[in-house]
């Protein structure tokens, strides 16, 4: 493989926060073992020495969870370590984390600043958005330490951007939220749907976002994103950089909107490998790293099928105008399957209304981009990273 990227899960569904919509919480609840505990060390070696040895260029070690720091500031000081012993072939190597910011400390700022991880810090909003869902085990508000964690990042010089689950409060209050993003200058914005619980009928909670409230969403960020944009203001949002990036030629980095599923590697804490973060779910464990070689495990992904199954095109998606832009979307969103075919995405006529909305400013956007040069190669690679 000529560049090798693993999801890795080292304290597997464990969390310090009891995020009322956590999509990781449903799925481990779905598992004959609904938590894997912390990533052993014999474990780590196996992860990293395979991986390293698989590639041939650049290897990129991210992090999630349930709360990755919950292994604690030595498990990735090991983890280096290991990395740095076993890189023969002097890759080259990245790391990223994806982290709900609830315990960052000025150790774990300038650790992660010294050794170049790129961040998401997940934060819903304003203080009474994000404190509606993303609240603590005691049943406390998270925003104040999150609003702590960006300040320790940008005093230590921390790369990181900001994650936003759109619930159907969040979708209801984008204008607020995007403001006050402006003035804390977080210019790298990720805003991903909030899911529904994968077994679960579309629209039983009350965070549910429905098609309606999407579209509307995303018509009113644009708004929002394009009026700072003919101001000169930059401001990177995922989903506009990487249509940008398609109206331009250049391929998506985000894997929703490649048109199929990408060849993921999601490794669980006891090294088990799994094709996606939305399934990790037994029916979909592909191997374990501790006992399988990458072959043994691509060979298991072809069996079930899993990429091929996301490549399914219905006779609605063929015959819409904006196929080359939306490509179907992501599989986790076409789901249920129905004898065998994926369904329609659910947030289909979110995006039939944000196309015919936009479209022609994406494009004028596109443009100004290429004509100037904006998204430069390193933009490009931040702007559409998915953590």
């Amino acid at each position: 493989m000529p560049s090798l990227m693993l999801l890795i899960k080292p304290v597997s569904s464990n969390c310090n926060m009891r995020c009322r919509y956590c999509f990781y919480t449903d799925t481990a609840k779905h598992r004959a073992t609904p938590s894997y505990g912390v990533m052993s060390l014999p474990t780590m070696e196996n992860v990293v020495k395979k991986a390293l040895a698989a590639s041939n260029c650049q290897c990129t070690f991210a992090f999630q969870g349930g709360e990755p720091t919950l292994a604690g500031l030595d498990f990735y000081k090991t983890f280096i370590g290991v990395v740095n012993r076993h890189n023969h072939k002097q890759l080259q190597v990245q790391y990223a984390i994806q982290t709900n910011g609830n315990s960052i400390d000025r150790d774990w700022a300038a650790f992660l600043a010294a050794h170049h991880f790129l961040v998401g810090v997940s934060l819903d909003g304003t203080r009474d958005i994000h404190n509606l869902y993303r609240r603590d085990t005691a049943n406390d508000g998270t925003f104040s330490n999150v609003k702590h964690s960006t300040q320790l990042f940008d005093y230590y010089g921390v790369a990181y951007n900001i994650l936003t689950v759109v619930t159907a409060q969040a979708a209801k209050n984008i204008d607020k939220t995007y403001r006050f993003f402006g003035r804390n200058q977080f210019l790298f914005q990720q805003y991903i749907p909030c899911l529904d619980p994968i077994y679960e009928e579309h629209g039983r909670h009350d965070y549910s976002l429905t098609p309606a409230l999407y579209g509307e969403f995303l018509c009113a960020l644009f708004d929002l994103w394009y009026s700072d944009f003919i101001r000169g203001k930059w401001v990177s949002v995922q989903y506009f950089d990487n249509l940008l990036q398609m109206i331009m030629g250049y391929p998506p980095e985000s894997c929703g909107m490649a048109g199929q599923c990408s060849r993921q590697i999601v490794v669980e804490a006891d090294g088990g490998v799994y094709p996606c973060d939305f399934y990790v779910l037994d029916g979909f464990r592909l191997g374990n790293l501790n006992y399988d070689t990458f072959s043994q495990i691509e060979k298991t992904r072809k069996v079930i099928g899993f990429i091929e199954t996301s490549q399914q095109i219905s006779q609605q998606c063929k015959g819409c105008r904006w196929l080359f832009l939306c490509r179907g979307g992501c599989r986790r969103e076409r789901e249920p399957l129905v004898q065998a075919n994926l369904s329609s995405n659910y947030f289909c006529q979110s995006y039939l209304r944000f196309f015919n909305y936009t479209y022609p400013r994406l494009k004028t956007c596109a443009a100004y981009y290429k004509s100037h040069m904006i998204c430069d190669q390193k933009q490009i690679e931040r702007c559409g990273y998915e953590l």
